[in-house]
Formats: C-alpha cells, sequence, structure tokens
C-alpha cells in the first residue's frame, strides 16, 4: 500500500509536522511532498528536509497520495482545482485548518476514504502542543494510527466525542496559548510600572510562567494546591489574589472563553 503523504501548505505547523515525523522516522523523506502558495515556505521546507517540493496541487496529487494534510488558509480551500475531488479518491484527508467544517469538506473531497477535522495549537511548533480531532466516519485501524502518528507529532491529542466538541477545543487550546501570553505581557508591564529593569522585568515574567507550568507539570499537587502552598495567610500573594478575587479574575476568564467559543461558532457556520 501506498504509505505516502502530501501537504498543501507548508507553514509553521506543517513544518513542525513534517520535522517531527521525519525525525521520528515515521516517514522517509522520499515518501513526504508538499506545495505552497509561492511564498517561499515550501521551498524551504524541501531544502531543511529533503522532501518532495511540487509546483502544483494537480502535480502533487499524480503521485496519489495515500494521506493528504490541509495546512493551508480555510479561504484558500475554495482556490484549490476542481480536480482534487476525484484525485483524492480513496485518500484519507486531514484538516488542520481553523474554523472548516466536516460538511464543507466533504464537499471539496467526497470521494475521500474518510476526512479528519483537527485543531492544534502554537506550541506543537515545539511538539508541546495540545490537538483535538474528530473523524468523519468510523476509520479502519490503519487510519487511526496514521492520524494519530501525524498529530501527536505535535504534542498531546484528544480524539472528540463529536465535531461541535472543537469549537469548545479550539476556545480552551487553540486560542489559549494567547491567553498565557497576553497574561506574561501583562506581568510584565506591571513588573517595570512597579520600578524593575524592562530587561529584568522581561525576563522574570517568563521565567515565572515557564518554571510554573513546569511544576504544574511534574508536580503531584493540582493547580489550586499549588497555589495554597505559596499562599501564606496575610502574605504577599494573599494580597495579590485578593485583588485578582475583587477584580472577578475567573469570570473575565469565563467571558473569553466563552467570546472564543462563540466567534468559533460563527466561523464554522460562515
Amino acid at each position: 500500500m501506498n504509505q505516502s503523504i502530501a501537504f498543501i501548505g507548508a507553514g509553521k505547523m506543517v513544518s513542525a509536522i513534517v520535522h517531527s515525523l521525519l525525525r521520528g522516522e515515521t516517514y522517509k523523506s522520499e515518501q513526504i511532498a508538499c506545495c505552497s502558495a509561492n511564498d517561499g515556505t515550501s521551498e524551504k521546507l524541501s531544502t531543511d528536509t529533503g522532501i518532495a517540493r511540487l509546483e502544483s496541487v494537480d502535480q502533487m496529487l499524480e503521485k496519489s497520495p495515500r494521506t493528504l494534510v490541509l495546512g493551508c488558509k480555510p479561504q484558500q480551500l475554495s482556490e484549490l482545482p476542481l480536480s482534487i475531488a476525484e484525485k483524492t479518491e480513496d485518500c484519507l484527508i486531514l484538516s488542520i485548518m481553523a474554523g472548516t467544517t466536516l460538511k464543507r469538506l466533504q464537499q471539496s473531497f467526497p470521494k475521500a476514504k474518510n476526512i479528519v477535522r483537527s485543531m492544534p495549537n502554537t506550541p506543537g511548533q515545539i511538539g508541546e502542543g495540545a490537538t483535538g480531532y474528530f473523524f468523519l466516519k468510523d476509520p479502519e485501524s490503519e487510519d487511526a494510527e496514521t492520524i494519530q502518528s501525524i498529530l501527536s507529532s505535535l504534542g498531546q491529542t484528544h480524539l472528540l466525542r463529536q465535531e461541535d466538541e472543537l469549537d469548545l477545543v479550539t476556545a480552551i487550546s487553540g486560542s489559549g496559548p494567547a491567553y498565557l501570553f497576553e497574561f506574561t505581557c501583562a506581568l510584565e508591564e506591571a513588573a517595570r510600572e512597579i520600578g524593575l529593569d524592562a530587561q529584568i522585568a522581561k525576563e522574570l515574567a517568563l521565567q515565572t510562567i515557564i518554571g510554573s507550568a513546569k511544576l504544574m507539570e511534574n508536580s503531584d499537587f493540582s493547580p489550586e494546591e499549588l497555589r495554597n502552598q505559596v499562599t501564606s495567610p496575610n502574605g504577599t500573594t494573599q494580597a495579590a489574589l485578593e485583588s485578582f478575587s475583587s477584580d472577578e479574575l475567573r469570570k473575565i476568564v469565563k467571558r473569553a472563553v466563552t467570546a472564543a467559543r462563540n466567534r468559533s461558532i460563527e466561523l464554522s457556520n460562515a
């Protein structure tokens, strides 16, 4: 059976997948091909990894890859050649495009063997991501293993019970890195405003986030328990947490997550 894999798009997420698949020897470079818009990304990926770079989608699909990964921008889906419907017959389709439903994907790939919609996140670029995914129909064991091997190259994976859970995943892990980045920015800004040197403020804020995340990952205690351990009665941490509470931090987070979920639903229905 043809075990080759092809990528439409060659951005950072696709690059992360390709590098990881090669590093883990899941595929050999001669089994992988890519093509992209004229932005130089596919040329760079090909040069860096030795995989094939094709000039067009049609040319790439002439090789009849077993798996096709859609890593292009969602709006580019409608720009793909009409011939793609025939040329992806019995092909396993994996989409890492945000907001593109299985119904929409099925319209573009009506003869595909199966279609998978997924929602990775940006830490996947360094193998520390979290990805939710869902199959159009119950997969054969080999196809399930193929998708798992591809997505696990980005980090943690979660097979979902139904497609609309992807809107929830988007609101938590898909958009979630930006929440942490924003909090880090706020912490750094506050450090500067109370008088710390700008470079020290930056390094302290960043290392505090990194170190705390690693502590949560490697501890047997829950985040709440770890918080309590560092909070002395009437101490500095308690003063800060009481300020968070009075400003209703948890409600702020809940409203932000809800807004992200609602926007994800809107984009999926557009």
